[in-house]
Order: C-alpha cells, then sequence, then structure tokens
C-alpha cells in the first residue's frame, strides 16, 4: 500500500481556483489508480475525479467537469486536482485515495488507500 497526505486545501471566494495535491509514498506509485473525493457538511462522501497509474484514462463526476483537472506524476509520486470557478457547494473535505489497479473506479469503498483529508471552503 502506499500512505498519502493531501495538501493545499483553504478559504477562497466564488469563482476562485484552488489545487490540490497529494503526495504518495512508495515505489510503485505507478501501479495505483487515484481518486478525489469529497464530503460536504451532511453529504455523503461522493466520487470527484479519478485518472489510471499510467494517466492514460480520468473521468470526472457531472458536478465538476470541465471545472476540475486531474492529474499526477509519478516520477513525483503525486497527484493533483485544479479546482477553477469554484462555487459555494464545492464546500467540503476533500479526500485523495488509492487502490492498484489496472483502469480506476467511481466507488470509494473500491479504495483502499486514503489521505486524512483537506477541507476546502468556498464562500459566495
Amino acid at each position: 500500500q502506499v500512505q498519502l497526505v493531501e495538501s493545499g486545501g483553504g478559504l477562497v471566494q466564488a469563482g476562485d481556483s484552488l489545487s490540490l495535491s497529494c503526495a504518495a509514498s512508495g515505489r510503485t506509485f505507478r501501479r495505483y489508480a487515484m481518486g478525489w473525493f469529497r464530503q460536504g457538511p451532511g453529504k455523503e462522501r461522493e466520487f470527484v475525479a479519478a485518472i489510471s497509474g499510467s494517466g492514460g484514462k480520468l473521468d470526472y463526476s457531472d458536478a465538476v467537469k470541465g471545472r476540475f483537472t486531474i492529474s499526477r506524476d509519478n516520477g513525483e509520486n503525486t497527484g493533483y486536482l485544479q479546482m477553477n470557478s469554484l462555487k459555494p457547494e464545492d464546500t467540503a473535505v476533500y479526500y485523495c485515495a488509492a487502490v492498484e489497479a489496472i483502469g480506476f473506479y467511481y466507488s470509494d469503498k473500491l479504495y483502499d488507500c486514503w489521505g486524512q483529508g483537506t477541507q476546502v471552503t468556498v464562500s459566495s
């Protein structure tokens, strides 16, 4: 398994941008799919975006498609989530997750490595 540490959360205004990072330990990061999930106040944790180990496959939830960009640098053992045009409804704790897989998964139940989460708050 890999250990994950997120960074980059904060308080921004609607329309602003924010970039999250997910640093992974270990030398086999490229074998791990990476997902970003979020949990807003009083809500269930939901899928945001995911990317395969090679970076060749990725997808987004409808809520963030066109505004967020997921990427990874396997040489740096780091994943990223670039968030643009932020909305108040994007306010949540954001988690990165990883699982050794060929592609990636949409369900959080299939990821077995999790970061501690980072708070993103978007004010109107």
